[in-house]
């Protein structure tokens, strides 16, 4: 027995399954233990599969295995590999880590690796745990995991609004959708409550604290409840991937999951809402169909409007809705619950004395026995009469014209049929009568194929009345002499009935195939269009234009400015404005603010003419398409709808590529110009500073030549002597931006003493310093800190120089230091008038000065470069108001842990000894 085209399966979903086997084959195997919450035993189960693996043979490496002190889980260790942790510095501490090179290395046939949902220490290859083993699996690597329920991506606001708790370290939900097995670990809540007392989860404090917050009962079942749940989803999974690749066609009531079929019968809201209550009931997903037939396809418009409107109240009832084409409705119907795996189909039931208003039924039961079929009885009280939901236009110019077109087919029939008969007549001398059937024959497929299946059953009927009129024996008129002219007659009008019907079905089907065509062609054609498109503008013409092309619509497109509030439409090339006839930009703002559609044939204000859909991109909502239909019935067809869906997502990422290009732009002519800044200020600062340095140097000889130079000469040399240093210091300051921001600067980092930077720096700052009172207030016993002692030094100048400077004659400057955790906090202050409002931050960028119009001399770089050399060193610094009321600018500096000094009294007795 040869399979059928219904059950053959489809090529390219078998190459998609070949290519997805070819990339596993090369990839490790990820098996995730997976838990409701802590404490539940995924890692003691993990550890157990690993030790009964290595007792079979098979190498085991651990990777990282978290015990959180569970002596049953820390006995579980003994015996297997460990992989020595890596240690990462951050912020002066050593932080053990996983080793990923050194896995790589010893390349081992399974590694352990808990806690998938860690985020690694500054400084590690991979931000996350997750991609770490992602980098193991690509090298071939298999793999065994833990992760907890709330560390899921699309469950951590659920768990989070349940507990009241937010975790911050999640999984994206794909890497546990595409682990090759997802093993549960389950324990019941009072068993895990038990675990948390006994001190098997936590250590005592942690475990009083965790049962007051987490770690309460209903926490604990609604957290088992989410995890049973989404564990049931990725076995659904498994199954329907197993069922595509085993070409399975069968039922597997592995669920509840319904099908409802809508129909153009009356009452069928009332099917779609019993199916929605039957499903909610069951818990399960539900579908709702529509097959058209051609039969269908000739409904008045009104009808088939209800039909859609239908299909719209299922999928709002949360039903995914779809317009199935086919000739027989049982058999389309029972091929869309097999592909879905719908194991419950729900439908009207038929008339009770009307048994021919029930074939349907009976042909799914025959064609799937399998399927259950659940029918639904009429509604108590029916509506007296379905109003529309939008005052509409009229449709009698479109159902006139239908009739019109109706008409003529059946005229066209009637006539073909007639003038056959008189084209024929003159031949009758010279054919038999079976080929001049044969003509009539030919007569009933064309008009088959021209205008449809009832034209062509008139046109069979006429065919074969002109012939026993024309041509059968008495001729002219409708007397049979011999009986084999009826059994002729009867062929005749079978043959042409069926030819016609075959021939209607062929057409209906081209038909079908032609829109579906045209609809991958249109989008073809539209994603190609915006690929090339480098401009707004494009995009706003190249959407406008296949709107119109595609839907029959007129359409605007509406971009939002920077405060996300939507522009009014271009005006087109013509000199007018591109918009519709009644935009409501209301309308468009709030389906833009919350990117949900609105608008014709919504929920929300649906008695608009226009339809609004929001253009939303991955990073964010990029505008508003507002479209107005011809007629508003194709709004509601649900492959219409996904069809504009989809060229939404593209005009949406094609105005989002062109975004993150003028962006891409912008940063680069920024780079740009900083570095040709940078190159200026570099070469200016070279070769200024070897004439400053001759200057100094001439002017302090000058200064130093006191019997050959009058008192006010020698006040001259002393000024230019003092303008030249500090020229000098503008020029150095240059170009140690210069350098710094170039990375030419090497850094001597060394355990210092903060105590005898200060000092340096207070001497070198001294002739800044004089009119000040300078103090220090810095706390015996500070530690030895690591950092370049000459660029701290300058850090310390810096900030002198910049207090002696906007202070006035006689103000205290004072230089303190404290310890604070893990960091050194140093602290410069003054009682001046203080900092700018608002100004704390822009005072660190470059060429920025305390007061932007002064006579203090200076270009604005010395607070930038005490920020350059901090943060290099692994610090902050930020300017504050200060204990005295003035400025103070305070810097830290990672602690670190010193090396141990040698104790210099022991080995002054051990050499007295000796």
């Amino acid at each position: 027995m040869f399979p059928t085209d219904k059950q053959r399966p489809d090529p390219d979903t078998l190459l998609a399954q070949v290519q997805a086997q070819e990339r596993r084959a090369v990839r490790g195997k990820l098996r995730i233990y997976f838990g409701a919450s802590a404490g539940v035993g995924k890692t003691y189960a993990m550890l157990a599969a690993a030790r009964k693996l290595e007792a079979d043979g098979q190498r085991v490496l651990v990777g990282v295995v978290e015990t959180h002190g569970r002596s049953e889980t820390a006995a579980m260790l003994a015996g297997l590999e460990l992989l020595p942790p890596k240690l990462v510095e951050y912020r002066g501490k050593s932080i053990a880590e996983f080793d990923i090179d050194a896995a790589l290395a010893r390349r081992p046939p399974l590694i352990l690796m808990d806690e998938l949902a860690h985020t690694n220490a500054p400084g590690s290859r991979h931000p996350k745990r997750w991609q770490d083993v992602d980098e193991l699996l690509d090298a071939g690597i298999d793999v065994l995991s833990t992760v907890n329920v709330q560390h899921l991506e699309s469950l951590n606001d659920v768990v989070g609004g349940i507990t009241g708790i937010r975790v911050g370290e999640t999984v994206p939900d794909t890497v546990f959708d595409q682990a090759d097995e997802v093993v549960l670990v389950d324990i019941p809540a009072d068993e895990l409550l038990s675990r948390l007392k006994a001190g098997k989860v936590y250590q005592e404090q942690q475990a009083e604290r965790a049962a007051k917050n987490f770690f309460r009962k209903g926490n604990l079942i609604a957290l088992r409840e989410l995890a049973l749940r989404r564990t049931a989803d990725r076995v659904e999974d498994d199954v329907r991937a197993y069922r595509v690749e085993q070409s399975i066609n069968g039922i597997w009531k592995t669920g509840a999951a319904l099908l409802a079929c809508v129909g153009p019968r009356p009452g069928c809201e009332h099917t779609v809402r019993s199916a929605a209550r039957l499903a909610g009931q069951l818990g399960t997903e539900w579908h709702a169909i529509y097959v058209e037939t051609p039969t269908l396809q000739r409904l008045p418009a009104a009808q088939r409007e209800q039909i859609l409107n239908t299909l719209k109240l299922a999928r709002d009832l949360g039903a995914t809705t779809a317009v199935v084409s086919g000739a027989d409705i049982a058999a389309a119907a029972v091929a869309y619950a097999r592909g879905h795996n719908l194991s419950k189909i729900v439908m009207a039931r038929g008339h009770p004395t009307w048994p021919w208003r029930t074939p349907h039924i009976k042909g799914m039961a025959k064609l799937a026995p399998d399927i259950d079929l659940i029918e639904i009885g009429e509604a108590s009280t029916e509506p007296a009469a379905a109003k529309p939901a939008v005052a509409e236009e009229p449709d009698g110019d479109i159902d006139s014209g239908r009739n019109k077109r109706r008409l003529l087919g059946y005229a066209g029939a009637v006539g073909a049929s007639v003038a056959t008969a008189l084209a024929a007549t003159p031949l009758l001398a010279y054919l038999d009568l079976a080929n001049i059937a044969m003509l009539f024959l030919l007569v009933v497929v064309l008009v088959a194929v021209r205008f449809g299946r009832g034209p062509s059953v008139l046109a069979t009927c006429v065919c074969v009345a002109c012939f026993d009129f024309f041509f059968v024996p008495p001729r002219f008129t409708f007397a049979v002499s011999d009986f084999q002219y009826v059994i002729t007659f009867v062929v005749m009008l079978a043959v042409g009935l069926i030819t016609g019907h075959l021939t209607a079905g062929l057409r209906f089907q081209a038909r079908v195939a032609s829109h579906r065509e045209a609809r991958s062609r249109a989008l073809y054609e539209f994603a190609r269009e915006l690929s090339g498109a480098l401009q707004t503008e494009q995009i706003y013409e190249t959407t406008q234009g296949f709107i119109q092309r595609a839907f029959r619509a007129r359409s605007v497109l509406l971009l939002p400015d920077d405060d996300g509030r939507l522009l009014p439409p271009p005006t087109a090339p013509g000199g007018a404005k591109a918009q519709l006839s009644v935009l409501d930009t209301g309308i468009a703002q709030w389906s833009f603010d919350r990117a949900e559609v609105a608008g014709l044939g919504t929920d929300t204000l649906p008695a608009s003419r226009i339809f609004y859909l929001p253009l939303v991109a991955p990073m964010r909502t990029r505008g508003v398409l507002a479209i107005e239909p011809e007629q508003r019935r194709w709004i509601l067809i649900p492959e219409q709808r996904q069809q504009l869906d989809t060229f939404a997502a593209l005009a949406a990422i094609a105005l989002e590529r062109v975004h993150y290009i003028e962006v891409a732009q912008n940063a680069l002519v920024n780079m740009e110009s900083e570095r040709l800044r940078n190159s200026l200020l570099a070469a200016l600062s070279h070769d200024l500073r070897t004439p400053l340095t001759s200057l100094v140097g001439l002017s302090e000889s000058l200064a130093g030549s006191k019997p050959a130079l009058s008192e006010a000469q020698l006040d001259v040399a002393a000024a230019l002597h003092d303008e030249a240093l500090r020229m000098s210091a503008l020029v150095s300051n240059l170009l140690d931006m210069a350098r710094i921001q170039s990375g030419e600067i090497k850094f001597n980092l060394q355990w210092h003493a903060l105590e005898e930077v200060v000092g340096s720096a207070l001497r070198a700052s001294g002739s800044q310093l004089k009119g000040h009172h300078v103090g220090t207030e810095l706390p015996a016993g500070l530690p030895l800190v690591r950092f370049d002692a000459v660029l701290i030094e300058r850090v310390l100048c810096n900030l002198l120089e910049n207090a002696a400077k906007y202070t006035p004659a006689g103000s205290r400057i004072v230089v303190t230091a404290a310890l604070h955790g893990v960091w050194l906090n140093v602290m410069v202050y003054d009682n001046g008038p203080g900092l700018p409002h608002g100004r704390e931050e822009a005072i660190f960028e470059k060429f920025t000065r305390g007061e932007r119009e002064s006579a203090k001399p200076g270009v604005g770089l010395g607070l930038a470069i005490c920020r350059a050399i901090v943060e290099a060193h692994g610090g902050s610094i930020q300017a504050a108001e200060s204990p005295a009321g003035g400025a103070a600018f305070v810097f830290t500096l990672p602690l670190g842990t010193p090396p141990a000094m040698p104790d210099l009294d022991a080995e002054r007795i051990g050499n007295n000894d000796e």
